[in-house]
């Protein structure tokens, strides 16, 4: 009977673990503590795109300030919006796609140089980015500048070290997307 209770207790603490972790990890269950903060640096990562700053800067802000096209509307809500700033949720898969992080942040734009995103709420307590826009002579370069801050000194680490990578990997999709729609609206003029 010992044996019984002991192998129910591991079960119910390991569907717990397993509970925690989907919870952290999709951003449903944010952990932030405010004790053992470590930050790491995200990027910095550029990219030259063929079009005019302002261009760029309209297909960045889009999602938030404009109308969402449908593919949008799958990876990024519109919680508010003000005149400068809007609070939206961005879904990213994560897990090989088995499972959905919803990230909640503040973005905020400068017109046209410069859009800066705040985490609310996600799988780490703290993120600041920073999309730059300077005019080159052959277009646009777009620099990404971001910081990844997590709780819990040696674990935090570790799981900044998790999340990083794939938050990076997210980023450089999404720079890739903006690269690609900007130089399309760029050459039909």
């Amino acid at each position: 009977m010992v044996w019984i209770g002991a192998v129910g207790a591991v079960t119910v603490a390991g569907t717990g673990v397993a509970a925690g972790y989907v919870g952290l990890v999709t951003g449903a269950v944010p952990l932030d503590l405010g004790v053992g903060r470590r930050t790491r640096p995200l990027g910095p990562r550029s990219v030259d795109i063929a079009a005019p700053r302002e261009t760029v800067f309209e297909v960045i802000a889009q999602p938030y300030l404009g109308r969402a096209t449908r593919a949008m509307r799958e990876k990024v809500q519109v919680l508010e919006r003000g005149s400068d700033m809007v609070l939206a949720a961005h879904r990213t898969p994560v897990a090989g796609g088995r499972l959905t992080a919803t990230t909640v942040e503040t973005v905020r734009f400068a017109r046209p140089e410069r859009v800066d995103f705040r985490l609310v709420r996600g799988p780490v307590p703290a993120v600041t980015e920073t999309f730059e826009l300077t005019e080159e002579p052959t277009g646009t370069r777009l620099v990404y500048r971001g910081e990844l801050g997590t709780d819990l000194w040696a674990l935090g680490r570790w799981w900044g070290g998790a999340v990083a990578p794939r938050w990076e990997a997210a980023v450089a999709a999404t720079l890739e997307a903006v690269k690609q729609e900007a130089e399309r609206r760029a050459a039909l003029g």
